[in-house]
């Protein structure tokens, strides 16, 4: 797996959080908190292994905003999904099968972000080049079968006050 454009080591402290989570009851809780602060528009690049949780965590956030978890499912095949409530659309996608960001245009990437609320991409590290610098990237962690630790790291201004909010609601 490649890593993404800015290291952790180069990332200060008040731009990274880290958050364990141990059953889905306090993912719930986090989602809940992450959807109330994340700005509109906003573009989150999730890192993380196979069985990470990465649509399961999209899941919850989609929950949290009002919409059917039931209706979010892995877009692995699809690419790219859209995910609707009457305040919040979701693009969620899936860049596992990609080779290079070139291939963007092709699934008609572009006009999709633009219509969305929040971006939500798994393996991110597929279009690095393409990735927009204001971002939060989420690196789920593997602690235990139901345990993850998430980390937050805020690419640019507007998503700095995403770990703020968090911080505070801890």
């Amino acid at each position: 797996m490649t890593s993404v454009p800015e290291t952790a080591a180069a990332i200060p402290p008040s731009r990274e959080l880290a958050v364990a989570v141990h059953d889905l009851r306090e993912l719930d809780l986090l989602a809940a908190r992450l959807a109330a602060a994340l700005p509109r528009p906003a573009f989150i690049a999730i890192h993380g292994d196979l069985g990470a949780g990465k649509t399961t965590f999209v899941k919850a956030v989609a929950a949290a905003a009002g919409i059917d978890p039931a209706e979010v499912v892995s877009p692995t095949f699809g690419l790219v999904h859209e995910h609707a409530s009457r305040e919040i659309s979701i693009l969620h996608a899936d860049m596992y099968r990609l080779h290079a960001p070139d291939d963007l245009w092709e699934i008609g990437w572009h006009d999709a972000v633009v219509r969305a609320t929040w971006v939500f991409v798994e393996w991110p590290e597929r279009i690095a080049a393409a990735l927009p610098a204001d971002r939060l990237d989420v690196t789920i962690k593997i602690d235990a079968p139901t345990a993850r630790t998430f980390v937050f790291q805020a690419h640019g201004p507007r998503h700095d006050t995403v770990l703020d909010a968090l911080r505070a609601a801890a």
